[in-house]
């Protein structure tokens, strides 16, 4: 008899985590397609109420991160996605996100920094390239105008 109540509450505990699985995944399904039709509100609704059944799913954490970063917030959004990248399968797509914010500060060394770290996970990812080959050009241009500065500033006045 014993034996039978354990695994009616072994099934019992199955079907609770299905659920879940099933609740987490509808969720974030229904804040992806708020946050396309860009309807963000909703979309952070949906997305925080997964965050209350699982605050440590990477595809949530990177949702915030994301929403934070399109309010530029940058700090939540570097929270977030640090978040996310210390239970992710996919470390690429958190350091290229990471990349991404300090990007849009302006912190190029440090957006150069986990574009870098995303390519050293998987060479294969086009997103880490790209965000890198512009983190470099940018760079680049601020070097030329520098530059540019210098040889005004320091060309004899006629």
């Amino acid at each position: 008899m014993d034996e039978e109540i354990n695994k009616l509450n072994e099934l019992a505990d199955f079907f609770k985590r299905l659920n879940k699985r099933v609740l987490l995944f509808n969720l974030v399904s229904k804040a992806k397609a708020e946050y396309d039709k860009c309807n963000f509100q909703d979309g952070r609704k949906s997305l925080e109420e997964a965050y209350e059944l699982d605050a440590k799913n990477s595809a949530v954490l990177r949702g915030l991160g994301n929403l934070e970063l399109f309010d530029k917030n940058f700090d939540k959004a570097i929270d977030f996605y640090n978040k996310a990248l210390e239970n992710s399968e996919k470390k690429e797509i958190e350091y290229t996100l990471l990349g991404m914010a300090y990007y849009l500060q302006d912190k190029l060394d440090e957006a150069l920094h986990y574009f870098n770290s995303a390519i050293d996970v998987n060479d294969s990812y086009t997103s880490a390239y790209e965000g890198r080959n512009q983190t470099i050009l940018e760079n680049h241009l601020k070097i030329i105008d520098l530059q540019e500065g210098l040889e005004n500033y320091f060309r004899p006045q006629e």
